[in-house]
Formats: structure tokens, C-alpha cells, sequence
């Protein structure tokens, strides 16, 4: 079977074209994926109206690129969540396509393709899984007993993981997207130069909270200016939320116990989250698997897309051309 995979949710473009080999591996014979981080560089994040004509302009493009001429057994678009005009472009192209093509579509949960983008490195994920999924919108904790059966565990209150490293990195002079800057310039920094609080880390739930997180970066920069050690100031206030995300995850664990772990999100491209959740899992759930997505798809993709709608696909979950529509607010597990 082949899916085509389309992802317009914010900032990136993407099609890709899969195809499920009879064990169950997943293969990517073709993918394209147009980033617009120079186009919202100068506005400092992400503006949805430019947002979705550049979407307009490059989609049909970048899927005439991936589907090689020959037409897909299924189309998967993301539906949800997203910026609303962005996701109307992917889901009236995709809906367009399947009319045009009399193919079956797909509706895929934007947070459910960052989960399934586990499924590219390993194709034989064994249930209960827990999934942390961490990017500039989300923070979430999804148990998975199956496919298609999520049950939301907990979420950020507040600001999401990603959203606060932009944000903080705005406030040291890092262009947008900031996040992966400060990264770069922790891994020389000592992670315990400045204390910063590890918000919610010690309450009775699987919830997150990152803005007092930011607002304790920006009462430092207050009080002592733009850091002269660069490197400690990235490094600690990094480790304050992978040690957050990682004490929460192996709690869950503990109430949840899933035989499988996943991790996937554009914060899942962090090696210091991504060693410290392998340590932690390792070292104190030994019987628990850990499986992270390639760093190719921890960014918003279509491949991830594309292998979420072939398990739709297998259930049958099909919707019409007519009826698919755009929801900025879709939730997992509803």
C-alpha cells in the first residue's frame, strides 16, 4: 500500500510518499518538505495569514515532486490542530486530490503524526505505549492502548516546552527560531551555574508549566543583563526542562506502566532530552522499551503523516471529500 502524506499545520510545507511493506516496515520513497523559518524570521514567529499563502504557492508543487506519477492508495492530511488558515490549504488540497484521483482520504490528528513518527524507526512498537510529545504548541502525555485509542495523561498549563525556549531565546537576541540556538551554545555551559525552578515538578499530576520558568529567565536578564557565559545561562535553564519532562514522563510510567515509551515533537531533536529520557528509562524502568522517532521526523513532516493514515487506513477510517474539514482545536482523544 502507498500513502501520500500532506502537512500544513504551521510553518512547513510537506508531502511525502510511503509505502507498508507486507511486514509491516515502512518505507519513504519520496519526501519534500519547504521550511518558511526565513520568511518569519523577521516578524519573530510565526504569522498565519503569510503562513498559508506560502503553503498556497508550494504545495501542489512539492506533491507533484513525491507522488511520481503514479496515484497513491490512500491520501492522509493533517486536519488538526494547527493554525486554521494554514491547515485549510493542506485539507482542501488534499480533498481536491482524492476527488480528482477517486482515492480514499484520510483525516490525521497533527499530535497523533508526531506519535506515529515513532513508527519509522521501529514498526513493532508493543502496547500500552506512554508518548511525550514536545513541540512550540504542545506538551503532552498521551497513553496509547492501541491504535486510534488515546487517553490525554497531562499537559502543559501554560506555555508549551518549545514555546518557552523561543521565547527566552528572543530575550537573549537569538533570531527565531531560538530554541535550537540555545541548545547549541548549552553544550559547552555548566547546567547548574544558575538555579532556575523546575516548575510543577514535585505536584500529584502528569501537568507542565513552563511560563514561570520563562518569567525567572527574564527577572535574571533583568537583574544581571545579557549573560556574559552565554553557554551556562542555555545550559541551565535547558536542563530545568528536560528535568521537568523527564521526571514526568518516568512518573506516568510508574502509574501507567506501558510496556513502550515514545517521544516525538520538535523538542524530541534534543540530544540532552533525548539521553536523559534513555538514562532515566534505562536505569529505572529496565523492562519498559524506548523508542525516539529519526530527527527527521521530529519536525513537522508528512511522512509521520503519511504512516499515521495507513493505521486509519486499516481500520477503515475513511472520510469523504466533501465532509473533511479543518479544526485548529482537534483533540487527540476525542
Amino acid at each position: 500500500m502507498k500513502i501520500l502524506g500532506i502537512e500544513t499545520s504551521c510553518d512547513d510545507t510537506a508531502a511525502a510518499l510511503i509505502e507498508v511493506e507486507g511486514a509491516g516496515i515502512f518505507r519513504v520513497l519520496a519526501e519534500k518538505r519547504s521550511s518558511q523559518i526565513d520568511i518569519h524570521k523577521e516578524y519573530g514567529g510565526v504569522v498565519p495569514e503569510v503562513a498559508a499563502r506560502a503553503h498556497a504557492e508550494l504545495i501542489m508543487p512539492l506533491v507533484e515532486r513525491v507522488w511520481g506519477g503514479k496515484k497513491p492508495d490512500v491520501i492522509a492530511v493533517t486536519a488538526g490542530p494547527g493554525l486554521i488558515t494554514a491547515l485549510m490549504v493542506g485539507v482542501q488540497t488534499a480533498a481536491t486530490l482524492a476527488y480528482a484521483w477517486d482515492k480514499p482520504l484520510v483525516a490525521v490528528n497533527h499530535i497523533e503524526g508526531h506519535i506515529y513518527g515513532n513508527w519509522l524507526s521501529n514498526a513493532k512498537i508493543e502496547f500500552p505505549a506512554l508518548a511525550l510529545v514536545v513541540s512550540g504548541g504542545h506538551t503532552e502525555l498521551i497513553l496509547m492502548r492501541g491504535h486510534g485509542k488515546y487517553m490525554l495523561v497531562g499537559k502543559t498549563r501554560d506555555d508549551a516546552a518549545g514555546e518557552c525556549f523561543d521565547k527566552v531565546a528572543k530575550l537573549i537576541g537569538f533570531d527565531y527560531p531560538g530554541g535550537p540556538k540555545i541548545s547549541a551554545h548549552a553544550v559547552s555551559g555548566n547546567s547548574r551555574a544558575i538555579p532556575f525552578p523546575r516548575p510543577m515538578i514535585n505536584s500529584d499530576n502528569f501537568d507542565f508549566s513552563f511560563a514561570g520558568l520563562k518569567t525567572a529567565a527574564l527577572y535574571w536578564l533583568r537583574e544581571h543583563g545579557k549573560p556574559k557565559k552565554l553557554h551556562d545561562f542555555c545550559a541551565s535553564f535547558e536542563q530545568a526542562i528536560v528535568d521537568v519532562l523527564v521526571t514526568k514522563t518516568a512518573r506516568a510510567v510508574k502509574e501507567c506502566r506501558p510496556k513502550t515509551v515514545l517521544l516525538g515533537g520538535g523538542v524530541a531533536a534534543n540530544k540532552k532530552l533525548r539521553a536523559a529520557l534513555a538514562r532515566e528509562i534505562r536505569t529505572t524502568y529496565p523492562d519498559v522499551a524506548l523508542t525516539l522517532p529519526p530527527l527527521f521526523a521530529t519536525v513537522d513532516n508528512a511522512p509521520m503523516i503519511a504512516v499515521a493514515g495507513f493505521f486509519h487506513a486499516k481500520r477503515k477510517n475513511f472520510i469523504s471529500w466533501k465532509k473533511i474539514a479543518a479544526d485548529p482545536n482537534w483533540r487527540i482523544e476525542s
